[in-house]
């Protein structure tokens, strides 16, 4: 094969420069060809700089071009500094050895030839044809300027026997990738759609499997049409396996979460974000229809998203079509937060923080409705050692640093209540109170009702926060109402007045704030009461024994059943394996922590929050939540209920004739009293006994079974 010309020129050249580099530094030092020589090296560098910060391809080979000129000037500066012509005559061979450098890479004659100049256009697709440069123009598409990728697609579907009858218009790579491309396909026949074509016949032309391949329609755009007649095709291998093993948040969510048979299906990630300080990782997702309801098993999404499945550290919030899902390296409501005045004190609107969300949101209940002008009422449900007294404490001293009267009974006394009792007006601890407490509350509605106001000597309904009331809001609290409710001797008393007091209470400054652990009819509460507490409160739910039970609670007490969140029997961290522990005998951990004080509040709009209330510590002194002196009722206030027989120590035997008529000596005991005066016991069973109208089914039992002797 005969050397090309550039090449024989370009080793004449080196050959002919190669002694001018080793005699002029050495003869002329100060000859204008040294100066020359370093000027073009100078240039040199300057090329090499531009080509290394250039993003345009070719980098390699604008350096390899600038190369000789360099290196011909490092030459030229070593010949110059040297003495003579240096040891071992290292001028000469340096020059020599440029030269040869030269002959041997020749950059300028073979950047210029065609067929040694690298490739600049985009890589093939795989498995690329030997002749894949020398493409014939397609008989289906006549040559029309198409890149060389779009020719060889173009090739590779008319030799699949162009599917579905549709020619390659175009195809487009995508960046940074190596084989994934878009290709836009049109129907052969102007005016017909696109009919037939699937992954499958894609995927065999192009040799890729059916699943990288994605079918989609095409907008119409300026400049091209759309509409079933064109369509997409995506065929992305690579990013499918980059997406199986190391997904993006968002593709994992699409993948696991979102789909039909996910824990979220028809929802989209927004956005993850993680905040190290409380150790807590937040998905944030919406719905991509904003008309539908999330509907989210977090077993599931816990499982998609690689998390521990552990109720008592991830949580969801749904607002709307959006929702939160929080993920917690520890169980965030486990965390004590102590109740302080300033956390207790109300506002304006008679609002107070009572506790803390698991994202550290303040939680808000009432003391008054500054919406409705009115008191507020209270229900507290909880089993034994839920945290219910807890709340009371902190409720209590809210109203009362708010100036409001608090009155508490209970089924039966205890350390607690007995401690409260020092930092409100009245406290008492068995069914007998509770009913005469209700009794003088009722009472005092009818007092209250006749009081004039000092500013025009008329008696108005109660408005909170109006220095003009004569009187100040009383609080009511009745623990255990379900069970003093059911009490044999005063049951019936307790459960009358309580629905009495939720109904007309609000107009005279009174608020009923019964406790207990069902709110349910079958359990002493009616209809009646329920629906007034759960209107005129924000309910508080603390464990009731079991999660089911806990969001059966909580729906009872709201007008539609959104979700509840769960509160656990204990906070248990899933450690390990149950299967391996199984395989090996082993026990599983016991590092459960208790769920007192946590709740769920159902708020105005009947949204279910999950809280941990204020800890208020009884074995330290209260009086740093309470103010300095105990709220009590006005003097004309407790004239009145004495007058009525109705003041007095609550905690006296029944008087004769309090609860029931006293009985006629001549009657031989056919009017004797339902209870003796003396200490509640019940009456000889006789035909004498006065029924009233029964209110319950309970009650109607009663009835049925005094009918007889029997």
């Amino acid at each position: 094969m005969a050397t090309p010309r550039r090449v024989a020129l370009e080793r004449l050249a080196y050959t002919l420069a190669a002694p001018v580099l080793a005699v002029a530094p050495n003869v002329y030092p100060d000859s204008p060809v040294n100066h020359v020589v370093q000027l073009a090296g100078v240039a040199g560098i300057g090329g090499w700089i531009l080509a290394a910060r250039s993003d345009a391809p070719g980098a390699g080979r604008k350096i390899l071009r600038w190369s000789p000129l360099v290196m011909a000037a490092a030459v030229d500066v070593i010949a110059k500094h040297t003495h003579g012509w240096g040891p071992w005559w290292l001028d000469a061979v340096l020059a020599t050895g440029w030269a040869a450098a030269g002959s041997l890479v020749l950059p300028y004659s073979r950047l210029a030839r065609r067929h040694h100049r690298p490739a600049l256009a985009a890589p093939a697709l795989h498995p690329q044809p030997a002749d894949v440069l020398e493409l014939e123009p397609s008989v289906a598409h006549p040559d029309d300027g198409a890149d060389l990728l779009t020719r060889e697609a173009r090739r590779m579907w008319e030799r699949a026997g162009m599917p579905a009858r549709t020619h390659l218009v175009t195809a487009t790579r995508h960046p940074g990738m190596r084989v994934d491309l878009t290709l836009l396909l049109r129907a052969s026949e102007t005016g017909r759609p696109i009919t037939g074509l699937s992954p499958d016949a894609v995927g065999a032309a192009f040799g890729v499997p059916a699943a990288d391949v994605t079918l989609a329609d095409v907008p119409v755009q300026p400049g091209r049409q759309g509409g079933p007649g064109w369509m997409e095709v995506h065929i992305t291998p690579e990013a499918n396996a980059r997406r199986r093993t190391a997904p993006t948040p968002q593709e994992r969510w699409i993948d696991r979460v979102a789909g039909p048979k996910g824990g979220a299906p028809g929802s989209e990630l927004v956005h993850k974000t993680r905040d190290d300080d409380r150790g807590v990782t937040f998905y944030r997702a919406k719905m991509t229809d904003p008309t539908e309801t999330p509907r989210i098993d977090l077993a599931k999404v816990c499982r998609a998203l690689g998390l521990p499945e552990d109720d008592s550290c991830v949580f969801v919030l749904i607002d709307g079509s959006e929702f939160l899902i929080s993920a917690f390296d520890e169980p965030p409501l486990s965390q004590i937060f102590p109740a302080t005045r300033e956390l207790l004190t109300p506002d304006a609107k008679g609002m107070y923080v009572c506790g803390f969300t698991i994202t550290g949101q303040p939680v808000k209940t009432m003391v008054y409705q500054h919406d409705k002008n009115a008191p507020a009422h209270g229900l507290t449900l909880g089993v034994s050692r839920s945290g219910k007294t807890q709340f009371f404490a902190i409720h209590m001293a809210a109203q009362s640093l708010n100036g409001q009267v608090v009155w508490l009974s209970t089924v039966r006394k205890d350390e607690k209540t007995t401690v409260l009792g020092k930092y409100i007006d009245r406290q008492g601890s068995n069914a007998l109170w509770m009913a005469r407490s209700l009794r003088a509350a009722k009472a005092l509605c009818e007092i209250r009702a006749d009081m004039p106001w000092p500013h025009d000597g008329q008696p108005h309904d109660y408005k909170p926060g109006d220095p003009r009331c004569p009187y100040r809001q009383l609080n009511v609290f009745a623990d255990e109402f379900m069970t003093a409710a059911q009490d044999a001797d005063f049951g019936e008393f307790i459960q009358k007045d309580g629905d009495d007091l939720t109904v007309t209470g609000l107009k005279y400054g009174i608020g009923f704030n019964p406790a207990g652990q069902s709110p349910f009819a079958h359990n002493g509460f009616s209809t009646e009461m329920k629906d007034n507490l759960r209107q005129n409160s924000r309910p508080v739910i603390f464990n009731m024994g079991s999660p089911g039970a806990t969001r059966k609670a909580a729906e009872g007490t709201m007008e539609n059943a959104y979700d509840v969140p769960t509160i656990p029997a204990r906070y248990s961290r899933t450690e390990g394996s149950a299967i391996e522990r199984a395989i090996k005998g082993e026990a599983d951990p016991e590092n459960g922590v208790s769920t007192g004080g946590v709740a769920v509040i159902v708020l105005d709009n009947g949204r279910a929050v999950l809280m941990r209330s204020l800890y208020a510590d009884f074995d330290t002194d209260l009086s740093e939540l309470f103010p300095d002196e105990v709220n009590r009722l006005t003097d004309h206030e407790i004239s009145e209920l004495t007058k009525r027989g109705l003041w007095f120590d609550w905690n006296e035997p029944v008087r004769p004739g309090e609860f029931w008529p006293e009985p006629d000596e001549d009657d031989d005991g056919e009017n004797r009293p339902r209870r003796r005066a003396g200490g509640g016991g019940r009456r000889p069973k006789g035909s004498g006994r006065r029924f009233e109208q029964a209110t319950s089914p309970r009650q109607a039992l009663e009835a049925i079974k005094s009918l007889t002797d029997a």
